[in-house]
Order: structure tokens, then C-alpha cells, then sequence
């Protein structure tokens, strides 16, 4: 079994694969003065149910469970992390050591992608950024847009065959949110959700709005642009923690594939096998 995990500025997404099938997966939040055994308490017991061989490959590890087993852990024969949070790379690096006995490959310089990074230094382009490019372009022909939503919402270009071209980077959803409200004496902190009215009547309504109806008016806007300057007609594949809420405020993304990032990590791992 396969142990991937993508460590982001505001959570930490796991997945268990057993062959080709993603079996479990999971959402952590970062907290870079967590320690390695505050970690290893919150992983260790997502990876502690028994694994019985029904749930191999046909749904989330345990659901199933058998008494008897060896916990899913001791299955694991490879890791794979990635990173934009360079204090927590090591830390999960050794809870991963610690929990299953295996030293995990690092997305990073020297680590086999595929891709073609026309960046004028490569060692920019965020780890995250990189995985997905692979996931989609394992998954899909090119030209892509690939938009994640994150603590920022990227843009990722992919041209053909295998070229990633560049991207663009603006503040997320929730982290304007909280712009907002800390810079602004009056402004509630609201819920976001979908709005069927682009004119609020009321004050939350209205930043909902802002920020639902803005944030999709955004992603059409960009992603008309990047078509335009480079004359192609892109699939544009939305993942990221607010991907359905994308999905539907935009009018342009064509499908929401929240583990792309999880099956980016699995393609990486193959390549360096």
C-alpha cells in the first residue's frame, strides 16, 4: 500500500492506495508548532483500523474491519510527501518513518515528473502545483487550466504534450474572507455559500455575494484571458478544498476532481519506481 500526503498552509491531505484504488483519504489541519507526536497521535489513528480484505480496494480501509488484522500501517510499503510548508516536511517525514517503517520521497528538484516546467526557475513552482499538473495530465490531453483552491487559488496552465507553461496566484476564498473582516470595523464574519442573487439586500448577503458571485466572475474572467493569449480552448479542472463551490459559481469549469492532487502524488511515485 501507497501513503501519500500533501502538505498545505491550511490542511494536510492524506490518501491510502491499495494498487490503482484510493481507499481512504483525509484532512488534516496544518499547525506548524505541532510536534512530530502530536502528528503521529492524529495519523496513527486514522491508519489504526484493521484492514480485511473486503475493504481492499472497494472503499475506505476499516469499514469492513476484521478482528485479527494488523493494523493498515503495517501494510504500507512506500510514501510519497509533497510540500509548501518547509517546517512541517520533516516533522511528517518521521511521523511517516515512525508509523510505517518507510522513508517517503519528497516531490522536489531531482524527482521524477514528466513534465516539460517553462518557469523561469523551476524550483518556484510550488510542490502542489506540480503534482496536480501530473494528476491531470495523466488523466486528460492538454491544454488545461487547473484551477485549486486553496489558502490562494492558483491557475496552472498545461500545453501539449507534457508543457506546463506557468499560472497565475491570487488570495483564496477564505483567506480574503478574513481580510475582510479583520481590516473592516463593522463586517461580519458569515458562512460562505452559494447565493442565487448577485445583489444582496442584506449585509452577509452581500459578502457572500462579494465573494461567491466574485470569485466565479474571476475564474471565467481569467480563464477566457489565458485562452485568448495562448489560442487554445482548455479543459479546466477545478479541485481544492472549495472546488464544488467553484464549480458552481463559475460558468467555465468543465469537472471538480477533489483527489487530483492525491492521484498526482500516486503517478510520481510509479515514475520513480
Amino acid at each position: 500500500m501507497l501513503l501519500a500526503c500533501d502538505i498545505g498552509n491550511s490542511n494536510i491531505v492524506a490518501g491510502l492506495y491499495d494498487g490503482e484504488a484510493l481507499v481512504a483519504s483525509w484532512r488534516l489541519t496544518s499547525r506548524l508548532n505541532a510536534t512530530v507526536d502530536e502528528y503521529r497521535v492524529v495519523l496513527g489513528s486514522l491508519l489504526s483500523s484493521p484492514l480485511a480484505p473486503s475493504a481492499r480496494g472497494s472503499g475506505p480501509v476499516g469499514e469492513h474491519s476484521s478482528p485479527g488484522r494488523s493494523h493498515v500501517a503495517e501494510h504500507v510499503t512506500g510514501a510519497i510527501l509533497s510540500s509548501v510548508v518547509p517546517p512541517l516536511t520533516p516533522k511528517l517525514s518521521r511521523v511517516v518513518e515512525l508509523l510505517c517503517g518507510v522513508s517517503p520521497l519528497v516531490v522536489g528538484p531531482g524527482v521524477r515528473t514528466g513534465l516539460d516546467i517553462q518557469y523561469e526557475d523551476p524550483r518556484e513552482v510550488g510542490a502542489d502545483r506540480i503534482v496536480n499538473a501530473v494528476g491531470a495530465l495523466t488523466r486528460h490531453a492538454p491544454p488545461l487550466v487547473i484551477v485549486d483552491s486553496g489558502t490562494a487559488t492558483t491557475f496552472d496552465v498545461l500545453l501539449p504534450p507534457n508543457i506546463y507553461a506557468g499560472g497565475i496566484i491570487v488570495p483564496g476564498l477564505y483567506i480574503s474572507l478574513d481580510a475582510l473582516v479583520s481590516r473592516t470595523a463593522k463586517l461580519p464574519k458569515v458562512e460562505l455559500r452559494p447565493t442565487d442573487k448577485v445583489v444582496g439586500r442584506n449585509t452577509a448577503d452581500s459578502i457572500r455575494s462579494g465573494l461567491y458571485h466574485g470569485t466565479g466572475a474571476l475564474v471565467d474572467g481569467l480563464v477566457a484571458r489565458i485562452a485568448a493569449e495562448h489560442g487554445i480552448t482548455p479543459l479546466v479542472i477545478a479541485t481544492g478544498g472549495a472546488g464544488e463551490l467553484l464549480r458552481d459559481a463559475s460558468s467555465c469549469i468543465d469537472a471538480v476532481e477533489p483527489d487530483l492532487t492525491l492521484f498526482g502524488l500516486k503517478e510520481i511515485w510509479n515514475r520513480n519506481q
